[in-house]
């Protein structure tokens, strides 16, 4: 198991991205503009670095649903390695078996 604040502190940084996604995106859409003035695009960088940092989504870290782990990951199942061997051994999952020879 995963120290319970690292968990905590990731799901945090998961509601900042989903909370600033939105006007992240615009800040974003503006900084990138070729269109647009260059203090229209200056400005749209000032704000956007004005955002707190964990709103960021490059700074949520991907765990392990089951037990927090943050190594091993397995994206498509959303656990780790170790989590997934143990829930296949168990016969958990469905189709899939522990290989032994």
């Amino acid at each position: 198991m995963a120290k319970v604040g690292s968990v905590n502190r990731n799901n945090r940084r998961k509601a900042l991205v989903i909370k600033f996604a939105g006007k992240r995106a615009r800040l974003h859409a503006i900084a990138v503009d070729e269109s647009a003035s260059q203090e229209e695009r200056f400005a749209a960088r000032i704000k956007l670095a004005a955002l707190p940092r964990n709103s960021a989504p490059i700074r949520v870290r991907n765990r392990c649903e089951v037990t927090g782990r943050p190594r091993g990951f397995y994206r498509k199942l959303k656990m780790s390695r170790i989590a997934l061997r143990e829930l296949a051994s168990a016969g958990m999952i469905p189709g899939m078996t522990k290989s032994s020879w």
